[in-house]
């Protein structure tokens, strides 16, 4: 588990490996389907799961520059041992969302206020 988790520590690289096992992206589009992640903590993300082997970097080496991403055949099967959360996840979504709001809710009222899911 600790191996596992190594690689994976970080809000980000989860969901960086979850999208890039659907499908090859470029950086820009990968930000716009993670949403809220900035730049510098993406390409940050990626160059540790890149270094890590999980993902490969390709550099089509054009002007304007052309990189895409996508997993490694280490980085599919890391992704299939979570294929069982992801299920799990998708089973319970409605019940995770209120156990988000409600920790919201409570930081709020102790003064201090959380992100959902932080």
């Amino acid at each position: 588990m600790e191996a596992a988790v190594d690689l994976i520590a970080g809000k980000w690289k989860l969901l960086i490996l979850y999208h890039l096992g659907r499908e090859r992206l470029r950086f820009a589009a990968l930000r716009r389907v993670l949403g809220d992640v900035s730049e510098k903590v993406l390409a940050e993300q990626l160059k540790a799961l890149v270094a890590d082997g999980l993902v490969r970097r390709i550099d089509f080496r054009t002007v304007p520059p052309h990189v895409e991403y996508e997993l490694t055949e280490f980085g599919h099967d890391f992704c299939k041992s979570f294929a069982a959360v992801c299920e799990w996840g998708d089973r319970n979504m409605d019940r995770v969302a209120r156990i988000s709001a409600a920790r919201v809710r409570e930081d709020t009222r102790g003064g201090r206020k959380r992100e959902a899911g932080a």
